[in-house]
């Protein structure tokens, strides 16, 4: 079946996670800066986030653009990453609204980690439709920065109950690892 729906749905979904999350963020009561200082952990999770999901919409799409076709599992997978993602702004508002305490870091980063696992289960999905010497089998081999990621997702977890500010550093890492997308697939593409 064609990608056109998914595509679009997922496009669809990301924009209003956006949406959400850019709602929850409130002007100050006072015209101080004060006031606006008050609301920077709030922004900070904003911004963090904000990354991450234009993270996950550029990979999305670059690595949908090297498959021609997809099938039900794709659909599946698809799904579930956009679960996960849907996620991102319960957890960013209430990680800001707390100023970054021990538990909602630390599901922060549960969200995080789940969120890249759909994504890897995504990719490994649309690897095993397309075939393991496509395109995109071999622009993302075995994935290593993924499997990083997830382990730097799940050390910020565990640090999120030692010092959740280390926590947030952890979780900054992979926003900086990934924030270029993935050029392997920009080299697929670019053939």
């Amino acid at each position: 079946m064609g990608k056109g729906r998914l595509e679009a749905f997922s496009d669809g979904v990301i924009a209003i996670v956006i949406t959400i999350m850019v709602l929850e963020l409130k002007v100050p009561h006072e015209p101080t800066l004060q006031a606006l200082g008050e609301l920077a952990p709030i922004f900070l999770s904003y911004v963090l986030s904000f990354v991450y999901i234009g993270i996950y919409w550029n990979n999305h799409h670059h690595m949908l653009h090297m498959a021609r076709s997809i099938n039900g599992r794709i659909l599946w997978a698809n799904l579930h990453l956009l679960f996960w993602l849907s996620l991102i702004p319960f957890v960013t508002a209430w990680m800001g609204e707390n100023h970054f305490a021990m538990v909602p870091m630390a599901l922060y980063g549960a969200v995080m980690d789940f969120s890249g696992l759909a994504y890897y289960l995504l990719s490994r999905s649309l690897i095993a439709h397309l075939g393991e010497d496509s395109d995109l089998a071999r622009a993302v081999g075995g994935d290593r920065k993924g499997i990083i990621s997830l382990v730097i997702y799940t050390t910020g977890i565990v640090l999120a109950f030692i010092n959740p500010l280390l926590a947030f550093a952890f979780y900054v890492a992979p926003a900086v690892m990934w924030f270029i997308p993935d050029p392997r697939i920009e080299r697929s593409i670019s053939k």
